[in-house]
């Protein structure tokens, strides 16, 4: 092996445990938050499966977007699931970038405490309206005459708590609003205000947007399902991102893996810069001084001075 991919090899390997030992620390911190949101997911999608239960098939509603897009057809369906899984995977990925480059601007553990805390509150506001009202699914194996319409009474206890993979891929009535555009919402809001990169983020926009038409284009749901979730996620984000707090900087140069300075050290540090600068820290002590006589006087303070001989 060459010599230099040796050295970049073992700079990658420093980069990566040095990232590791900082990200293990703030998870040590934030452990609560993360398993929080992770359990929620599980609480949302038993709720979903739940709706599944009661979910009644019927004649599909009129919707607009019906009207305008044409229908994929049942075997194209799978156009929209490529789309929101190249979306979620780059996102993950994103996420995890600090272990890998060397310009990052993010905490990994930081950055997904944000969003489960915008992912649980947009999934606990999706429980009320599913179980609200439910609507006759649109999508294929929800229509009348299909036999995962709606589910059978379970027989025991294991069958409502498993929901992978039956629960996540063939459920029906959980519509208003969409799952996967809260999803794909708040990754793109996310990566909008951290990424570095323009041109991405416009690229992202343009595949939300394009998911939009997909999902409603392959029946999976109403036009209204992805309305209601195009302002809600975004409103939803947009006030629980200001009660948060704004995640820190990340110091650059030879403190990348440095942890930012607490309040409580921040304060001893600038007390120890006064102590060694013989001042206060205050502007007026910064002020310019005229020495006089053997005496230190204060630019704008002398108005007379009698030199003696």
């Amino acid at each position: 092996m060459p010599f230099y991919i040796r050295r970049e090899v073992s700079k990658l390997w420093k980069r990566i445990c040095a990232e590791t030992a900082t990200e293990i620390n703030l998870l040590a911190e934030n452990w609560k938050y993360i398993l929080g949101g992770l359990i929620f997911q599980y609480i949302h999608g038993l709720a979903a499966r739940g709706v599944h239960y009661i979910h009644r098939a019927g004649p599909t509603l009129q919707d607009v977007g019906f009207f305008l897009l044409p229908e994929l057809g049942q075997d194209k369906a799978y156009i929209s699931e490529i789309v929101f899984t190249f979306i979620f995977v780059s996102f993950v990925l994103w996420t995890f970038h600090p272990f890998i480059l060397k310009s990052k601007k993010v905490y990994t553990v930081l950055i997904w405490c944000r969003v489960l805390a915008f992912l649980v509150m947009c999934q606990f506001l999706r429980i009320i309206t599913i179980y609200s009202t439910q609507l006759p699914g649109p999508n294929y194996h929800c229509r009348e005459g299909s036999n995962l319409a709606r589910l059978p009474p379970p027989d025991n206890i294991l069958q409502v708590l498993i929901i992978i993979p039956r629960g996540v891929l063939y459920g029906c009535g959980d519509l208003i609003f969409s799952s996967h555009m809260i999803f794909s919402l708040v990754f793109v809001r996310t990566y909008h205000k951290y990424g570095t990169r323009r041109l991405v983020k416009h690229f992202a926009w343009l595949i939300v947007v394009v998911q939009s038409f997909l999902i409603v284009a392959s029946r999976k749901h109403y036009t209204v399902d992805v309305v209601v979730a195009w302002y809600t996620v975004n409103l939803v984000v947009f006030f629980v991102d200001k009660k948060l707090p704004e995640l820190p900087d990340r110091p650059s140069g030879g403190g990348a893996f440095l942890l930012p300075l607490s309040k409580d050290n921040k304060t001893k540090e600038e007390n120890h810069h006064k102590l060694v600068n013989g001042n206060s820290g205050d502007s007026a002590d910064w002020r310019p001084r005229t020495q006089i006589n053997g005496k230190t006087m204060e630019q704008g303070n002398v108005e007379a001075v009698t030199i003696g001989p």
